[in-house]
C-alpha cells in the first residue's frame, strides 16, 4: 500500500515521503497514529505543501549544521519541572521542553520534532537527548532537569 508520510517515523522516512508499507502497518498503526495518509493523486498537493513547510523549517547547509552542533554541544542547559518528594516529576520532560530551554539558555532554535528524547523522563537528574540537525548532522544535547 503506498501511503504519504504526515510525520517522521524513524526507519521509515520524513514528512511527505511516499513509501510503500503493508496494508497492516498501514492500517493498525500508521493511520490511527495521523503519522500517514493513504497516497491518492489528490494527495500529491498535500506532498508538494509538506515538503515546502519541511524546507523552510530545517537548515539549509552542511555548514550550518556543523556549526549549530558546536554550538549545542557546548550548552549547559536545565530544564525546569514540577516535581514531587523524592524528585519525581509530575509529568514528563518532551522534546518541546528542551527545545524551549535550549532557546533560553542562549542556543539556537530547534524544531521541537527533530529532537529525540529517551524514554519518559519522570525524575530529576542529567540526560542527554539527540537532535537530527541534517540528513548528516546529529548533536547530543545534555541537560539536566531541576525542580521548579
Amino acid at each position: 500500500m503506498k501511503v504519504i508520510l504526515t510525520h517522521e517515523v524513524s526507519g521509515l522516512g520524513t514528512a511527505g515521503d511516499v513509501v510503500d508499507v503493508k496494508d497492516g502497518y498501514a492500517r493498525n498503526y500508521l493511520f490511527p497514529r495521523k503519522l500517514a495518509t493513504a497516497w491518492t493523486a489528490g494527495g500529491q498537493k498535500q506532498v508538494d505543501s509538506i515538503t515546502k513547510a519541511r524546507a523552510a523549517r530545517e537548515i539549509k547547509s552542511l555548514d550550518d549544521a556543523k556549526s549549530v552542533k558546536a554550538a549545542l554541544e557546548g550548552k549547559s542547559v536545565k530544564v525546569a519541572a514540577k516535581a514531587g518528594k523524592g524528585g519525581r516529576l509530575f509529568g514528563a520532560v518532551s522534546g518541546g521542553d528542551i527545545a524551549a530551554a535550549v532557546k533560553a539558555a542562549g542556543g539556537p532554535e530547534l524544531d521541537r520534532r527533530k529532537i529525540e528524547v529517551p524514554g519518559h523522563i519522570k525524575t530529576v537528574g542529567e540526560y542527554s537527548a539527540l537532535v537530527r540537525l541534517h540528513p548528516e548532522v546529529q548533536a547530543k544535547v545534555a541537560f539536566e532537569v531541576v525542580p521548579a
